[in-house]
């Protein structure tokens, strides 16, 4: 019988997303490795800089990364989102070839959402980087990216893990990788205190917030901002609720668009616990993605046929 075509769909995610290069590590280690990869959001990163031989460098690089690393690459615009990405891109130069998608050794194509019609986006060819911060903008919070004459924005808001995608390139077998599995609630709920208790996504929002008030001539104005973005006692603060609100909606398209169209094997890393933009919890998130292929083995084995 003929070896199987594997195709990897990594999912949006956010910050869990760092879960991804555990799994393709651990996949590797069983011998299983992917004929070709597809990614959306986060997923369209870790998955372009695996297909392009540098996802080495990416985890070297997320696991020394500190929280206040993460505050300096956010690089406040206010213009179509609150972060432009610029100094985002800017870090990933090295972990993310400057190379033509059909140029790659392995396939690889990623997900967006054109702004105007809300059409899913399958980027397959042109600028690899391109391709992944048109993926990774998530509305709201980065600007969207034009790209031949489109808006587009994260791809979360139409495929969140992209197996549609893995069977339109050939694959076979269409592992994916699903990190909204666990999440719905998780920002509203009551968490113990960390380790480090300056960190998480309000202490981000903090940071984005005296970034903000530098930028606003008014100062008024910036103080008015900082006074009702900030949580509250009475109630969830603005930014659990956009955080809940996309948690929510990536896990209804999710399970919708994987009940009309399931993959072979579903990852479910459990990540809920980490935050939108708490990117400096990668040894976690590594962890998890680890683990969640060791508890879905015996189907991959059956399923490739070891």
């Amino acid at each position: 019988m003929a070896k199987p075509r594997i195709g990897l769909a990594l999912g949006s995610g956010s910050a869990r997303g760092w879960a991804h290069i555990g799994v393709i590590q651990a996949l590797k280690e069983q011998g299983i490795e992917p004929d070709l990869v597809c990614g959306c959001s986060i997923g369209a990163l870790v998955g372009a800089s695996y297909c392009g031989d540098q996802l080495g460098t990416l985890e070297e690089w997320v696991r020394k990364l500190g929280f206040w690393d993460v505050v300096k690459l956010l690089d406040v615009r206010m213009s179509g989102g609150l972060i432009e990405g610029d100094s985002l891109m800017a870090a990933f130069a090295d972990k993310i070839r400057d190379i033509r998608i059909e140029k790659l050794d392995k396939p690889f194509a990623c997900v967006a959402t054109d702004l105007q019609n809300g059409r899913e986006i399958w980027l397959q060819q042109g600028s690899l980087r391109a391709a992944v911060r048109a993926s990774i903008a998530l509305p709201g919070l980065f600007s969207p990216v034009q790209h031949e004459g489109r808006w587009l924005l994260d791809g979360g808001l139409t495929n969140p893990v992209p197996v549609s995608l893995c069977r339109a390139m050939g694959a076979d077998v269409i592992i994916a990788v699903n990190l909204n599995s666990d999440i719905i609630g998780r920002h509203i709920k009551h968490q113990a205190p960390r380790e480090n208790a300056d960190k998480g996504d309000q202490a981000l929002l903090d940071q984005l917030l005296e970034k903000l008030n530098g930028s606003i001539k008014d100062t008024r104005l910036g103080a008015w901002a900082n006074s009702k973005l900030r949580n509250h006692d009475e109630g969830p603060g603005v930014f659990d609720v956009v955080a809940s609100a996309i948690n929510i909606m990536q896990d209804r398209i999710t399970k919708s668009r994987m009940a009309g169209d399931p993959p072979d094997v579903v990852l479910t890393p459990r990540l809920g616990k980490l935050g939108l933009l708490e990117f400096d919890r990668a040894e976690e998130a590594i962890a998890e993605g680890h683990d969640s292929v060791r508890r879905a083995l015996p189907t991959l084995q059956h399923l490739i046929g070891r």
